[in-house]
């Protein structure tokens, strides 16, 4: 096992938000005159963010109101669809992998571009999770998500923290010091994180489904017992007694909330989890078996394609981004 992590809370979302194991991809600093605009192309499995320091501009995503992002601004397209950004309807927009960069590191650029006239600097980027769970958050958030600097007098607690990061960020990208890129790609990352909690804290949609269940009392917690150490030999009874409720009522609930009996959860979690450790750390079959308390390999290789549809060894053999599209553990 990897031992117990440093992280883990009694908080159950901000666990499974953790666990999921975010990280920045690329990032630039746009340095733009009016008119200006720029084309984002597609990320897939990613997702795209802009910060905007100075200035202003419209967002456009296809299928969705164009947004008019203003200084302070934060804008999220989570599903790492194409998209632009421009300072008015109407401005050119080329494809922003066609402009030149000035290349600070192999994952920080600086894009000057544009007509001349008003200033805009815009901090934009993209970002992964690398854990395959990621999908369960993702599938449920919308097409872009835009917090504004100017949200109201009694801001909620996430985005009170927002707006003294994007702070931060402003600061960093106009004070240019040694080290900046370091510190606004870090401040990125904490950035979505804060504004899917905000979302989650502000729109209905974040109060349902594998969302909802994780903000639960009860069911939470025992969501939260199996991410942390999905090796135990878990049961209704067991995750029951840890949540202090009978075990009838237990999995009443636990199937209302998340959309799932208990231990199909269980086991889907675990080839989740299998899954990423297959994918990024290269761990043998046999000792993914034992780590998820499997008494054989043969037992937990039927699981694993029973749950993500290919065997273990065929995750070994495909190149990166090939496998099959996973199903969900839930949105309901």
């Amino acid at each position: 096992m990897r031992g117990e992590d440093p992280w883990a809370t009694p908080d159950p979302l901000g666990e499974a938000l953790h666990v999921l194991r975010m990280s920045g991809t690329f990032y630039v600093r746009s340095e733009l005159s009016a008119p200006w605009g720029l084309t984002l192309p597609p990320e897939p499995h990613s997702l795209w963010f802009h910060v905007v320091n100075v200035g202003g501009g419209w967002l456009e995503v296809e299928g969705t109101e164009p947004r008019l992002l203003r200084p302070g601004d934060f804008a999220l397209v989570p599903h790492g669809e194409g998209h632009r950004i421009r300072s008015d309807p109407d401005a050119p927009a080329p494809r922003v992998e066609g402009l030149p960069h000035d290349y600070v590191s192999d994952r920080y650029a600086v894009l000057r571009h544009g007509g001349g006239g008003a200033a805009t600097s815009i901090v934009c980027g993209t970002v992964r999770f690398g854990h395959p769970a990621a999908r369960n958050l993702v599938a449920l958030l919308p097409r872009t998500i835009v917090v504004e600097m100017s949200s109201g007098p009694t801001p909620v607690p996430e985005t009170e923290w927002m707006h003294a990061t994007l702070r931060l960020i402003a600061a960093e990208a106009s004070a240019l010091r040694p080290g900046g890129e370091a510190v606004i790609t870090r401040l990125s990352d904490i950035l979505v994180i804060q504004a899917i909690r905000a979302w989650i804290a502000r729109e209905p949609e974040g109060q349902t489904g594998w969302l909802g269940a994780l903000q639960d009392p009860r069911i939470g917690q025992a969501m939260s017992l199996v991410h942390r150490d999905p090796a135990q030999p878990w049961s209704v009874a067991s995750l029951a007694r840890a949540t202090a409720m009978s075990r009838s009522a237990f999995a009443a609930r636990f199937t209302e909330l998340v959309g799932e009996p208990v231990m199909r959860y269980v086991t889907r979690w675990r080839m989740q989890v299998a899954l990423d450790w297959l994918q990024h750390d290269d761990v043998p079959v046999t000792e993914l078996a034992a780590r998820l308390g499997y008494e054989s390999d043969a037992a937990f290789s039927r699981a694993f394609k029973r749950t993500i549809g290919i065997s273990p060894g065929a995750v070994y053999r495909s190149p990166s981004g090939t496998l099959p599209e996973l199903p969900l553990l839930t949105t309901a």
